[in-house]
């Protein structure tokens, strides 16, 4: 975990593997999620102070932790809510002016078919079509559906990541080389009076870094390497309802040498 500190976007975050006690487990109780979770033997936990940009690289830099968690065979589950002032807060150390957006349950899966139960229960098992989250610009900025060619494969790793919800709130539009990332609200989600007296964290704009990782990480796997970036292109999507979020793009390819 020491090695997640900074996230693609310039904010700093670090993050810890704390076992589970039952005062976490109680702590958790009124989470609608938590329901689906039995005598987890850990929690992942992050914290980060507020910056432009701060939750994307917090989403990005947890989601390197969870993948990495997967990889050693682990289950894992999002968890949102507010936790700036919660048992995990107090056992990481939190600062006065850093939070804790979410934290990441994980331990030992469950038997297959109860996690099949449980996906369905969630949604996770359905995804929105490519055509429906990925574009290309047109002349007069005109979108249509991307034809990926050999960003296929990581764009799928894309649609497939885990969103709060399974909401997806990420569109992406590829113009030339350059991959931009926008944030299409799911209405009314996470927003609100109550939303904002708990002071929960913005969760879709956490799933855009979930995003910007899995494209990030896709990419590197299939030899596609490229920068990420903050400046907004003239792009007509106004009318959409969109906001921008970053940029990722693809590095010139190397000169060969004699």
């Amino acid at each position: 975990m020491g090695s997640l500190t900074r996230g693609p976007l310039g904010n700093h975050c670090r993050f810890a593997l704390l076992a589970a006690t039952q005062t976490d487990r109680d702590s958790l109780r009124g989470l609608g999620t938590y329901g689906f979770i039995r005598r987890a033997a850990g929690f992942i936990v992050g914290a980060l102070r507020p910056g432009p940009r701060d939750l994307e690289d917090y989403g990005y830099l947890m989601e390197q932790a969870v993948l990495a968690a997967v990889d050693l065979g682990l289950g894992t589950c999002w968890l949102g809510g507010t936790f700036t002032k919660s048992s995990f807060a107090r056992r990481i150390g939190v600062e006065t002016d850093e939070t804790v957006p979410t934290v990441v349950a994980t331990g030992y899966p469950a038997p297959t078919s109860r996690r099949h139960w449980i996906r369905r229960s969630a949604g996770s098992e359905h995804r929105m079509a490519p055509a429906l989250l990925f574009f290309e610009k047109l002349p007069r900025g005109r979108l249509q559906p991307v034809r990926a060619n050999e960003f296929s494969d990581v764009l799928e790793t894309v649609r497939r990541a885990p969103s709060a919800s399974n909401k997806q709130p990420w569109h992406l539009v590829r113009s030339g080389a350059d991959w931009h990332f926008y944030l299409h609200r799911t209405q009314g989600y996470g927003q609100g009076a109550i939303a904002s007296l708990i002071k929960m964290a913005d969760l879709q704009r956490v799933d855009m870094g979930i995003a910007m990782c899995h494209f990030d990480l896709a990419a590197r796997e299939r030899g596609l390497s490229g920068r990420w970036s903050v400046e907004e292109p003239n792009l007509d999507v106004a009318s959409r309802d969109w906001e921008y979020t970053a940029t990722w793009s693809a590095a010139p390819p190397k000169a060969k040498t004699v």
